[in-house]
């Protein structure tokens, strides 16, 4: 009979433990970062994301206007969204960077590549497990809840939110931001 009990005392002991450490180390790797956001695209290209106070940066992208899009790849008005996006990183390639951060833990660099092309998705999109930290604080920083409908659009310029769009928006809406952002 004890020996039920303490089997059962270790079992469940090695299995809060287990958690435990689980936590912590995520946590860590939390703590570590901070408030940077390193993120690696389908080019294997590395961007380092900033929080300043309230807005986000982009390490070399000084006095650029940066969007976050958040989609997933199976997402129709995603879908849809990316050609306007694409036309717009064309258009004002000097003083815009588009950063997809898509939804979806793990996806393979292939689907994102497959979407990418597509799509005309002609911008960068990270495949990072930093992706759904930096969503998750996006989606804080701009009260959306924890469950939000996508696409999601937020536009920053120096550290400071432009506005930010829920669901497919047509491309003078946020080419109008652009400009505005770029008076400044």
């Amino acid at each position: 009979m004890h020996k039920k009990i303490i089997l059962s005392l270790i079992l469940v002991s090695s299995i809060f433990l287990q958690g435990c450490n689980d936590k912590s180390e995520e946590t860590a790797n939390s703590m570590v970062a901070g408030n940077e956001y390193v993120l690696t695209d389908t080019d294997l290209k590395q961007i380092v994301v900033q929080k300043q106070g309230e807005g986000y940066t982009i390490e070399g992208a000084q006095n650029k206007i940066i969007i976050f899009d958040i989609f997933a790849t199976w997402c129709p008005p995603c879908q849809e969204s990316a050609a306007t996006i694409s036309a717009l990183q064309a258009k004002y390639k000097d003083k815009l960077i588009v950063i997809g951060l898509t939804i979806e833990d793990k996806i393979s660099n292939d689907d994102l590549i497959t979407f990418k092309k597509t799509y005309k998705a002609d911008y960068s999109l990270a495949n990072s497990d930093q992706n759904r930290r930096l969503i998750d604080e996006l989606a804080k920083s701009l009260e959306l809840g924890e469950r939000f409908p996508i696409p999601v659009m937020a536009i920053y310029k120096d550290a400071k939110l432009i506005n930010h769009y829920l669901g497919a928006v047509e491309e003078e809406f946020v080419e109008s931001d652009i400009k505005k952002a770029l008076e400044k």
